[in-house]
C-alpha cells in the first residue's frame, strides 16, 4: 500500500513538473518578433520619343506631386509639324463644307447661260450651213465651194456637241455633288484630325509628368541631354504603399495571418507605426543576409510583408525596423 500511495504520488508530482514546464515554455514564448528592411516601389521615369531635353524642373529629393511637369523636351520641331497639319485639316474642312453646300445658285445661272450661248451658235451654225447647202444646190456647185460647205458642217456639228457638253453641265450643277465625293472628302477630313491629335500627343509626350506621389531618389539627365525611351530621366520612390520586408520560420509561421495588426518600429523613430500583414510567401528560402538575428542566419524561412501607413515619411528605403505583433497567436 505504501508502494502504491507513493508511486501515485510521483506520477503526480511529475504531472505538476511537466504543466509548468510547458506553461512556463508557452508564456516564455511571448509576442512574435520579426527584423526586416523598409521596402517600397521605385519608378524609373523615360520620355517616350528621342529628343534633346530642354528643361530639367527638379533636383532630387523633391516632393513630386500626380501629374507634376518634371522635365521637357524641345519642341521646335513639333509645333511646325503641328502647324502644317493644322492647315492642311483647314483646308480638308473647307474642301468638305464646299461638297455639302451644293453648287451656288450663281453657278446654276452661269450653267444656264453657257447652255443658252452655245445654243445660240448652233443655231447659227445650223443656219450658215443651210444656206450654203440651198447656194450649192440652186447654183449647181457654181455658187460656193464644196469645201465651204463641208467647213460650215463641222461647224455646226461641234456647235453641237457644246451645246450637249453645257447642257450635261447644267444637269450636274443642279444635281449637286456625288455621294461618294462627300464620302472621300470625310475620310479626308478624319485622316487629317487624327494625325493631328497624333501630334499632339506627342507635344503633349514631350513633358514628362510624374504618376504618383513620390521622392525624387535620382536624376539622371541634364538639360542638352539626347533623351529616348531607353534613358531614364527619373529614378522615383513611391511613398506608399510603403512595407518591411520581413522573413519568418516555419515554427513561427502559424502564428501569423494575413490582415494581422502588427507594430513597427526604427532606430531613428521609436515610436511605432502601425500596420498589417499583406504578404506571406508560400515558398520557402534560405535566409537573406540582411537579416541579422542569429536564430535564423542558416534557417529557411519565409518572406513577409507589412505593409504601414507612413503618413509623416518617416521610413525610408532599406532602413532596419523590428515588427513586433499585437499577442501571440500560437498554439
Amino acid at each position: 500500500m505504501h508502494t502504491i500511495r507513493w508511486l501515485i504520488l510521483a506520477l503526480l508530482a511529475t504531472g505538476l513538473v511537466l504543466g509548468a514546464f510547458f506553461l512556463s515554455t508557452r508564456e516564455a514564448k511571448g509576442p512574435l518578433i520579426l527584423y526586416g528592411n523598409i521596402d517600397q516601389r521605385q519608378v524609373e521615369l523615360s520620355f517616350k520619343d528621342a529628343e534633346r531635353v530642354a528643361r530639367v524642373l527638379v533636383e532630387e529629393g523633391a516632393l513630386v506631386e500626380p501629374g507634376q511637369v518634371l522635365a521637357e523636351l524641345e519642341t521646335r520641331r513639333l509645333n511646325d509639324r503641328i502647324h502644317v497639319l493644322s492647315c492642311q485639316v483647314h483646308e480638308a474642312q473647307a474642301a468638305l463644307t464646299k461638297l455639302e453646300n451644293g453648287t451656288r445658285p450663281e453657278e446654276i445661272a452661269q450653267a444656264k447661260a453657257q447652255l443658252a450661248a452655245s445654243q445660240a451658235d448652233l443655231d447659227y451654225a445650223e443656219k450658215q450651213y443651210r444656206r450654203l447647202a440651198e447656194i450649192l444646190r440652186h447654183s449647181q456647185g457654181k455658187g460656193a465651194r464644196q469645201a465651204d460647205l463641208d467647213e460650215a458642217l463641222a461647224r455646226r456639228d461641234a456647235a453641237r456637241a457644246k451645246r450637249l457638253v453645257q447642257e450635261k453641265a447644267l444637269v450636274l450643277a443642279e444635281i449637286g455633288p456625288r455621294a461618294e465625293d462627300l464620302e472621300q472628302a470625310r475620310a479626308l477630313l478624319a485622316e487629317r484630325k487624327s494625325t493631328l491629335r497624333e501630334w499632339q500627343n506627342r507635344l503633349e509626350d514631350a513633358k514628362l509628368r510624374s504618376p504618383s506621389r513620390a521622392y525624387v531618389s535620382r536624376r539622371l539627365l541634364e538639360p542638352g541631354d539626347m533623351a529616348s525611351p531607353e534613358k531614364a530621366v527619373f529614378s522615383l520612390a513611391v511613398l506608399s504603399p510603403k512595407w518591411v520586408r520581413a522573413y519568418v520560420s516555419e515554427p513561427d509561421l502559424g502564428r501569423i495571418t494575413p490582415g494581422m495588426t502588427a507594430h513597427v518600429s526604427t532606430d531613428s523613430f521609436p515610436q511605432e507605426i502601425q500596420g498589417r500583414v499583406g504578404f506571406i510567401a508560400s515558398v520557402a528560402e534560405f535566409t537573406p543576409k540582411t537579416v541579422e538575428t542569429t536564430e535564423l542566419r542558416t534557417s529557411l524561412v519565409y518572406e513577409v510583408r507589412i505593409y504601414v501607413d507612413d503618413a509623416e515619411n518617416r521610413l525610408r528605403l532599406g532602413m532596419p525596423a523590428t515588427v513586433t505583433f499585437e499577442e501571440d497567436t500560437g498554439p
